[in-house]
């Protein structure tokens, strides 16, 4: 296989954004095909591909290519030699040949093949921080290690179908005939399975607005919120929106939905895919301090917290985050996590239900969270059930979702439900 020497360069100035100038991958993939745009369908997936592994397996291949294990996070440790020797142990290892470029020089194949029979602690083999595996092991437990192994491996692409424009089995027959083939997933009625890779954004049927990219674990968050045509909800950390777009579909497009956010940019997404997909029952705002949540008390019917998280429960998908998360973070957002659920719960109507939900695995986000907040305000709410997905045993992303209750009747049609200064901002 001729490898063109341009697509390895550009590899390995990929891989110096996000190791030294710390650039996420997704965003170092983009910016890379935007400034190669001839490239083709094989070049570009040979790129990502490339890049996916080389950050996925970091510490294990920084150890292939014999460099000292104690530099591997650091990153004035990490320069262009390094990264050609990095890039030069994920190639072999894949099965191919080195190509004769003069970076590559003096890097012998037999050396790389020797150091793989080598035994290693498994935080190398398995390229997990050490801070990383000593804190899930200690709040996981025995389930710690399948879960590790789990999340080495690539995520499949998952789409959901939008009830809204059509069904599954319509839009299984309308990408089959397109050329994809995809499979359902029994236990959820709105996924898809892609059976290949293929850059999904471009396919016609979701520029229509036919379905989403949503993983399976995802698409089980918005059913578990239980809304129903009718309702006013709110999705209070919607982000980019894609669990905001799947509440609308199981609304019917009737009702009410604010998405609530810090970031305005996000909203601007929001908005843009909420025309796509026929959405028009979304209303954004941006969340600018406490009286944007005081002016909501007592209004909606469901509320949804995806409140943000280590994304641990997704590092299939984004794996660099293991290498840009920190203790000190978790715990900053463990925080953070527990402030948002105490003031945003007003939100909710008596008799309403709020949804506390993560993409993450640990207890200390999870069932810990809920647990603090019923000891300090169980006179109120009662917590109804509890969602937690193992990535080890559903071989989807991680999540957690608690669906709490909120005490009290529900107010009668003739009965204020919003405050005052609500309708004042209305």
């Amino acid at each position: 296989m001729k490898v063109p020497h341009i697509i390895i360069a550009q590899i390995i100035r990929s891989l110096h954004d996000i190791f030294v100038d710390r650039r996420y991958s997704d965003k170092a993939v983009e910016f890379a095909f935007k400034n190669h745009h001839k490239w083709g369908s094989r070049d570009r997936r040979l790129f990502a591909e490339s890049i996916y592994e080389c950050v996925r397996h970091w510490r294990w291949f920084w150890h292939l290519a014999g460099l000292p294990d104690a530099d591997h996070a650091r990153r004035e440790c990490i320069g262009d030699e390094e990264l050609w020797s990095v890039w030069a142990a994920q190639w072999l290892t894949s099965g191919k040949e080195l190509p004769q470029f003069d970076e590559l020089v003096g890097i012998r194949p037999q050396d790389i093949r020797a150091r793989e029979k080598l035994p290693v602690p498994d935080v190398i083999r398995l390229s997990i921080p050490d801070w990383l595996d000593a804190r899930c092991s200690k709040e996981l437990g025995d389930a710690w290690p399948a879960i590790r192994e789990t999340l080495n491996q690539p995520a499949d692409v998952y789409l959901r179908t939008n009830t809204l424009k059509t069904d599954r089995r319509s839009l299984k027959e309308r990408l089959g005939q397109d050329g994809f083939i995809t499979e359902a997933l029994k236990p959820i009625p709105t996924a898809l399975v892609m059976q290949q890779r293929y850059n999904v954004f471009a396919m016609a049927a979701f520029k229509e607005g036919l379905f989403e990219v949503q993983d399976a674990s995802s698409q089980r968050v918005a059913p578990f919120v239980q809304v129903e045509p009718g309702m006013k909800v709110i999705d209070a950390c919607a982000g980019g929106g894609g669990k905001t777009l799947h509440l609308g579909a199981l609304m019917q497009n009737k009702g009410r939905i604010l998405a609530l956010d810090v970031h305005d940019w996000k909203l601007k997404e929001l908005r843009k895919r909420c025309g796509r997909a026929g959405v028009d029952v979304v209303e954004t705002r941006v969340i600018e301090g406490s009286k944007s949540i005081k002016r909501l008390a007592n209004y909606a019917d469901r509320v949804l917290l995806d409140v943000p998280c280590s994304g641990l429960g997704v590092l299939r998908r984004n794996p660099d985050a293991k290498w840009k998360l920190s203790e000190v973070e978790i715990d900053r957002l463990i925080i953070e996590q527990q402030d948002i659920l105490t003031r945003y719960s007003a939100m909710v109507k008596p008799g309403g239900k709020l949804v506390y939900a993560t993409c993450s695995i640990l207890p200390s986000e999870n069932e810990l969270q809920v647990q603090k907040f019923l000891a300090t305000h169980g006179e109120d709410w009662t917590l109804e059930e509890e969602m937690k997905i193992n990535p080890a045993e559903s071989g989807h992303d991680g999540f957690y979702g608690a669906r709490l209750v909120r005490k009290g009747h529900a107010p009668k049609a003739d009965e204020p439900t919003e405050s005052p200064i609500e309708l004042a901002a209305e």
